[in-house]
């Protein structure tokens, strides 16, 4: 007998139940069947299926018109996306017009909830994994994302509080604005520095330390009331492919596999995870289909469900990714991954043409209307578990008592400036010289210049591509500053060459530390509260405490 099913007799003969993806009370099972049945029973087919897809809508209202709700679903507003196709869940998005601030984004999530009319609540979701992917940004509390939090965790003698703290804050922030599920966290191990996706988004390159931070986020967030999301499974940290673009294939053993991809997985199933996130990616010594493992049932069904004993909702990424999208139709690929054993089928490009897919799967045969009463189950069973068996509004007075208040915003730049880990040089930076700093972007180097004005003449540069002249420019400067991103390598390699100090703060992964410069720092953040933090570790106003999460190949670290 497996370890899961000792387990679960164990469970059963002590007068317990196991629900979609955790073990509850007998009673409370019996209740939550009784609800999960009864209500499956009221839908005609239309509406089963349409509670297994996530859609994206355009506008920030429920019943503000735009052209691109029509492009899309055939209707003008969200609210009549909702009630036509009778979804399951909306993600939201800064990039459909859906978020311009906390009561509209309220309003707009309350009015689409209005929509369902008498079924189950809607879930509505997000990527707020912080730091590089966020959909609701300030007001909301920003958090650098999860290999800051890693530096943070492990600079802290292995205390997690710095995860479980910045989940439980996203999650009440995104609870209080009507967002009750969160696309995170990301458990991929970022056993690959070209990794051009992952990155930053991963804990560490340490298969236990990620497994470990994962179970510790997926607790924090379920446990303020939001449904969370492993992703990307069966794990997306070995690629040089971005899975938006192309077809990512990863050759790991069987035991590669099970050493680094596994161990997250496995902790956030421990932890009752309410939703994992298939991966658009090929592992061929896995699975020899060819197939992405979001429409691989050998990786699905065999791996997830059948080896790993995960019960829980199964969801797709979006399936306008060109990862999924390389070698079968629209209106195919729902079906395809119902069958490999997704059960939420997030945002199609085209959701009537997606819908209709696999309704007509149904009357052909193709798919059996059992087979989508197996998935609306665990559908219906998350919903259950997190009070959605009606639609749910929020109050919009109570939203500054809990977005962005002061408290929220102070661990945020706590939690920032414990992850700032000092990977070599002599510090501090002494006051009374001229600096000149580079970065990317404009916002990077306002927040930079606001600290490193108060110890001397500082101007700021944008690094565009002609490098020999931000050279040029440092030339004129006492010391210079490089907020380095992954592009920023050969600029690196050009300022190694000044006889002058110069600093490198890796704001994104710390791999381009491999340069050889007087100074290295790493924020592996972007955020204002990140860079500002930096400055204050590169001048002596605070230690920098954090330790570095991955390995940088070449440089000894």
């Amino acid at each position: 007998m497996s370890a899961w099913g000792r387990a679960t007799t164990l469970v059963l003969a002590a007068g317990l139940a196991l629900s979609g993806c955790g073990v509850i009370g007998t009673a409370r099972a019996d209740r939550m069947n009784s609800w999960v049945t009864a209500t499956a029973a009221k839908m005609s087919l239309p509406e089963k299926v349409g509670q297994l897809f996530v859609t994206r809508v355009f506008g920030p209202g429920a019943d503000t018109a735009d052209p691109r709700n029509r492009e899309m679903a055939g209707v003008d507003t969200p609210a009549e996306v909702v009630r036509r196709y009778h979804v399951g869940g909306v993600c939201i998005f800064a990039n459909t017009g859906n978020v311009q601030n906390p009561p509209q984004l309220a309003r707009l999530t309350n009015g689409l909830q209005q929509a369902v009319g008498a079924g189950p609540g809607l879930l509505v979701s997000a990527d707020q994994e912080q730091g590089l992917v966020v959909r609701i940004g300030p007001p909301a509390t920003q958090f650098p994302g999860n290999m800051a939090l890693a530096a943070a965790v492990l600079g802290a003698d292995d205390d997690d509080t710095a995860v479980r703290d910045s989940a439980t804050i996203t999650a009440q922030e995104m609870k209080a604005l009507g967002v009750n599920q969160n696309y995170a966290p990301d458990a991929d191990v970022n056993v690959n520095p070209a990794n051009p996706v992952i990155g930053v988004r991963s804990f560490s390159s340490d298969p236990e330390l990620t497994a470990r931070l994962t179970a510790t986020a997926v607790e924090g967030l379920q446990d303020a009331s939001v449904s969370a999301t492993a992703k990307h499974f069966p794990g997306h940290g070995d690629t040089t492919v971005d899975s938006h673009t192309g077809l990512p294939v990863i050759n790991h053993s069987p035991e590669e596999w099970e050493r680094l991809d596994a161990p997250p997985f496995r902790a956030a199933i421990d932890a009752e995870v309410d939703t994992i996130m298939s991966a658009h990616i090929v592992m061929p010594k896995l699975d020899t289909s060819g197939e992405p493992a979001t429409l691989a049932p050998k990786l699905l069904t065999g791996l997830l469900r059948d080896e790993l004993g995960y019960r829980g909702v199964i969801i797709t990424d979006s399936l306008g990714m060109e990862g999924v999208r390389a070698k079968h139709p629209d209106d195919q690929i729902p079906v395809l991954a119902l069958q490999a054993g997704a059960d939420m089928l997030l945002t199609p490009p085209k959701l009537d043409v997606a819908i209709n897919g696999v309704l007509d799967a149904v009357r052909r045969g193709v798919l059996t209307e059992k087979r989508i009463d197996q998935s609306l189950r665990r559908v219906l069973e998350l919903k259950w578990r997190r009070g959605m068996l009606t639609p749910q509004q929020v109050d919009l007075a109570k939203i500054p008592q809990v977005v962005g208040t002061r408290e929220h915003l102070a661990t945020a730049k706590r939690i920032s400036t414990d992850a700032i880990t000092v990977l070599g040089g002599q510090l501090p930076w002494r006051s009374g010289k001229s600096t000149l700093i580079v970065a990317a972007k404009q916002e990077q180097l306002d927040a930079a210049a606001e600290v490193v004005r108060t110890y001397g003449p500082t101007e700021t540069m944008v690094a565009g591509t002609d490098l020999d002249a931000v050279l040029a420019k440092a030339k004129q400067f006492d010391r210079t500053i490089l907020l380095a991103g992954r592009a920023h390598e050969e600029l690196a390699k050009k300022l190694a060459t000044l006889d002058k100090p110069v600093a490198g703060v890796a704001v994104a992964e710390p791999y381009v530390a491999k340069v050889k410069l007087p100074v290295w720092l790493a924020s592996y953040s972007t955020n204002p509260d990140s860079v500002r933090a930096a400055m204050n570790v590169l001048f002596g106003a605070a230690p920098g405490k954090g330790r570095l999460p991955v390995e940088i190949p070449g440089s000894g670290r």
